[in-house]
């Protein structure tokens, strides 16, 4: 004999299994989300140098992470995934500040040509910290990325390979190439 099955009105067994499955898809992300996040706003901060913006990025990319999530084929590679959606998105954000205030600085000039330094770019000349912060914004992305994670945020270099699910050797070389045009830009 066949077992009858009453479901409340207004619910089917699709319905039910959907709810199901969303609901272990957002256990599975919170669980990775407790390791991974704060691995997102370092990334991040990294790269912008301002923890307010860095947190935006930070929670952008957790939220996109999270919608995407059921995309992706190897839940193993969600660590080295955040991290390169908070790279990427720190990025367009460091990008759209300085376009920002490069507009503004040639709003801001007076019209006979004259300028004079402000007192924050006097400062900042004056420091190696921000000459430090202007070569790794001048550096490629890929290298820039690879003295984040390795030299800034203290990952060793096999951590590093694979997070970015790059080899070793690629991760030496790159880290090799970035702390030589460092040099050179420093000097």
């Amino acid at each position: 004999m066949q077992e009858l099955v009453l479901n409340p009105p207004g619910t089917t067994l699709e319905r039910d299994a959907t709810r199901q499955d969303e609901t272990s898809i957002r256990e599975d992300f919170e669980a990775r989300l407790a390791e991974c996040g704060p691995l997102a706003f370092r990334v991040a901060n990294g790269v912008l140098h301002h923890p307010a913006d860095a947190e935006d990025v930070a929670q952008d990319a957790l939220l996109r992470a999270y919608r995407r999530f059921r995309e992706l084929r190897d839940p193993a590679r969600f660590k080295s995934w955040i991290v390169r959606i908070a790279f990427r998105l720190a990025l367009d954000r460091w990008r759209s500040r300085k376009r920002r205030e490069a507009r503004e600085a040639v709003w801001s000039q007076p019209l006979n040509g004259a300028t004079t330094p402000s007192v924050h770019e006097l400062a900042e000349g004056n420091e190696f910290q921000a000459r430090l912060a202007r070569a790794l914004d001048e550096l490629p992305e890929k290298l820039r990325l690879v003295v984040i994670l390795s030299a800034i945020q203290g990952y060793t270099l096999e951590e590093v390979s694979k997070l970015l699910e790059i080899p070793t050797g690629t991760v030496k070389s790159r880290l090799f190439f970035a702390r030589k045009q460092l040099a050179e830009k420093l000097r």
